[in-house]
């Protein structure tokens, strides 16, 4: 999966950078989006947005 994938899930190419790169977290809507949009299962996600 490619940046260009993750923008439409994340809102944006900027906000894709800032999260690979650890300077942002994941929200709680994004989680909700990549769960539903990508099938990524909760339990992942969830040790991530900490």
């Amino acid at each position: 999966m490619s940046r260009k994938d993750l923008k439409t899930v994340l809102s944006g190419r900027g906000r894709v950078s800032e999260i690979l790169t650890r300077k942002r977290g994941l929200s709680l809507e994004m989680i909700r989006r990549l769960h539903k949009q990508l099938r990524i299962p909760l339990e992942s996600l969830i040790g991530t947005a900490a």
